[in-house]
């Protein structure tokens, strides 16, 4: 039987040896006999193991060998050979991101774009920083006349390789292809003056204007036509690629559907059918996940989600936010952040994403950067509940920007009146000029402006009123403290009883003991 089949079958037998295995000591035995009627002979778990990686490794070898066979061929420029040795590999090798993209490259050699921007897009589902990958979806993209979406193509192979020359000419080429969408719009408009009831120029018009992404433009065409012409699957299909592009993708699953019951062939509404389908899906797994509580689970299916289709933006958007909320949910607040920063560059009108990045930042202490998000957001959508977290973050970044008094003491802001109490004395002793005596000028200077501050702490965070304003954001000057002529000695003496209550005496040379009276 041929390889792969066999290794499928051993994997099969694998999977039931494992769970026959599972509750016995390692070194037990079982007949593989036992496994589907097959005798292998006696056979310990280990030794299955090492079989079925044996079985990988020649699959792989083989499959690499395939490869070596198309490239030869590729050579010779015999694409039709390429192609089926290229396919052997990706049969044996499903998961291998180079096969795919090499077998793009022989269709598009053989003029088979549509074929060639699936296997290109397989490809950057594997591996997305696959360089070779994305530039070949680009050119299937341009070939089919998707200027914008061979653009983003391009942008991504920059961001891998900066300096690559060929994206870079490719880029020059998508935008010049838009700028001739836009004449053909032109055009279309002159002609349909001429030949207003003209389906043919208005399903030109139409698709041109999606492909610039004036989708709502573009939907009055289609709709316009499909008033006249139910039937027609090229309007069915501009309709329903303009609703997948809004992210109405339930919808424009229907109109996909009906344009393919209109015209099975129809190859361009086939592979937006197939994306949105699986689009959805995978959104929804997402989703379920989520709510759930399976938070790696979901933070994964969104990810996979985010593979599927590179060129919709909107749902991408969506997608990037929803992954940043598990990944805040997963304290992965830097990425969480990127995550934010992708889907704002996506769409840069999604409110949602500047609050759920703003939140991130407040959780990160990083109150500038959220001050700003809430002040987009406050400026797009003037709600109460905006102001109000606008308010609460400009608080917290004036709080961030004075001496942070529970930091001096090394306690949290929920702690209580003796854990204050008990951290004062540690700091004080520890900080107090008199214990620092025989130390350098510089050091000294240092420990008394630390003994100074832990001074200010205890007087601020002892006093219930003062506490209160402190954490509250409120100005202590307002309440006549004027920290400039604070006198930390006082507080020290206070605290320990006056002069006699206490005294630090030299053991020897740096060496202190503390002596209560």
């Amino acid at each position: 039987m041929g390889t792969p089949v066999y290794l499928s079958r051993l994997s099969f037998h694998f999977l039931q040896f494992s769970n026959l295995k599972r509750n016995q000591p390692a070194d037990h035995h079982i007949p593989v006999s036992s496994c589907s009627g097959h005798n292998y002979t006696h056979l310990s778990l280990s030794d299955i193991c090492l079989v079925y990686l044996s079985f990988c490794l020649l699959v792989h070898r083989e499959a690499e060998g395939f490869k070596e066979q198309g490239n030869a061929f590729y050579i010779k420029k015999d694409y039709a050979e390429a192609f089926n040795y290229y396919t052997k590999a990706i049969d044996m090798c499903p998961k291998n991101a180079s096969y795919y993209g090499n077998r793009a490259a022989t269709l598009m050699m053989l003029y088979r774009y549509r074929e060639a921007l699936e296997d290109s897009q397989q490809a950057v589902r594997l591996d997305n920083d696959f360089m070779k990958g994305h530039l070949r979806e680009g050119k299937c993209h341009l070939s089919l006349g998707n200027a914008m979406a061979a653009s983003r193509c391009f942008q991504r192979v920059l961001e891998l390789e900066p300096d690559n020359s060929p994206a870079q000419q490719e880029v020059t080429l998508a935008t010049l292809v838009q700028i001739k969408w836009r004449k053909v719009v032109f055009c279309m408009d002159r002609a349909l003056e001429a030949a207003a009831a003209c389906h043919r120029f208005k399903i030109l018009k139409a698709e041109c204007l999606a492909l610039l992404g004036r989708y709502p433009e573009a939907q009055s065409v289609a709709s316009d036509i499909l008033r006249m012409d139910s039937t027609n699957a090229d309007a069915l299909y501009v309709r329903g690629l303009c609703l997948y592009y809004e992210d109405c993708i339930d919808k424009a699953v229907q109109f996909f559907v009906q344009a393919l019951r209109m015209a099975p062939d129809h190859d361009k509404a086939r592979l937006a059918f197939r994306n949105a389908k699986a689009l959805k899906a995978k959104k929804e797994e997402g989703n379920k996940a989520f709510k759930e509580g399976h938070f790696e689970a979901a933070y994964e299916l969104y990810s996979e989600a985010l593979t599927i289709d590179p060129n919709n933006i909107k749902t991408n958007a969506k997608l990037y936010c929803n992954r940043a909320t598990v990944g805040s949910k997963l304290k992965k607040l830097e990425q969480a952040v990127e995550d934010c920063t992708r889907a704002i560059k996506l769409d840069e009108t999604y409110i949602k994403a500047y609050l759920r990045r703003a939140q991130c930042y407040m959780d990160m202490e990083q109150y500038e950067e959220a001050v700003r998000d809430y002040e987009k957001v406050y400026q797009t959508e003037k709600t109460k509940e905006h102001k109000h977290l606008l308010k609460h973050a400009q608080l917290e970044l004036k709080k961030s920007k004075r001496k942070d008094y529970y930091k001096v003491l090394g306690v949290n802001k929920n702690a209580t009146e003796d854990e204050i109490k008990k951290a004062y004395r540690k700091r004080a002793l520890l900080h107090h000029p008199d214990r620092h005596s025989g130390a350098t000028p510089e050091l000294q200077k240092e420990e008394e402006k630390k003994f100074k501050e832990v001074g200010e702490a205890f007087s601020v965070l002892s006093d219930p009123k003062k506490k209160s304003r402190y954490d509250s954001g409120q100005d202590l000057e307002d309440d006549g403290m004027n920290m400039g002529d604070f006198d930390a000695n006082n507080i020290f003496k206070a605290f320990f009883g006056g002069p006699a209550g206490f005294s630090f005496e030299a053991s020897g040379p740096g060496n202190f003991f503390f002596q209560f009276g």
